[in-house]
């Protein structure tokens, strides 16, 4: 799976627009039924909104949906779910609550609106990425064991593991669109004799 954006933690703006109350909410998920229970949970805190619009994109499955939640079509759900794919974001739920105040903002106020409830709950949340990440291992005789080291280091290797038997065995993990090079750079510097073994791969932020 290629690299994609995603908010990095729940957070909470708001802001008055002609004494209308707007509220973003923004949760990371994984799966639709994570923003559900979310949207839900948003929805009984402020039962007593006028609107509760919400936009939500999940990476797995290719999953979108929004809302305008009473209020004009295109004017709140669309506009509050582009904040985010402007930004190719991903594996969000965002819920905008409004209290009306009582003074009409007009379509054009209303879009303007749900995309600044959409950027400030981006902004509280921050942006992180989500990679692939492999897990390997490398088994290397000692007099090679600083130059792998220094090799890993360039390449931003993480979470390195050293076992010092017979050889020494260097376990660590990096983003899976650098092994190649990776591999490239250890048969170079070790004339073919060692090579990196894939121990597995999973997802991770950062």
């Amino acid at each position: 799976m290629q690299p994609y954006k995603l908010p990095i933690r729940a957070a909470t703006a708001e802001f008055l627009e002609k004494k209308s109350r707007f509220i973003a909410h923004i949760m990371p998920v994984s799966s639709e039924e994570e923003a559900l229970v979310f949207l839900r949970s948003i929805r009984e805190k402020h039962r007593e909104a006028t609107h509760n619009v919400y936009a939500y994109r999940i990476k797995n499955n290719n999953i979108c949906r929004y809302s305008d939640d009473g209020e004009p079509s295109g004017t709140a759900g669309m506009p509050l779910l582009e904040a985010f794919s402007r930004q190719d974001i991903y594996d969000f739920c965002c819920v905008a609550t409004r209290y009306y105040g009582g003074i009409m903002l007009g379509a054009g106020g209303l879009v303007r609106a749900y995309a600044r409830c959409g950027a400030i709950a981006l902004e509280a949340s921050g942006v992180g990425l989500m990679r692939e990440i492999t897990m390997c291992a490398i088994n290397l005789p000692y007099p090679l064991y600083e130059n792998m080291k220094r090799l890993l280091s360039t390449f931003n290797a993480d979470n390195i593991y050293e076992d010092f038997g017979a050889e020494v065995q260097l376990r660590f993990s990096l983003p899976s669109e650098d092994v190649p090079s990776l591999e490239k750079s250890v048969i170079e510097q070790t004339a073919g004799k060692t090579r990196i073994i894939i121990e597995g791969t999973q997802m991770a932020s950062s």
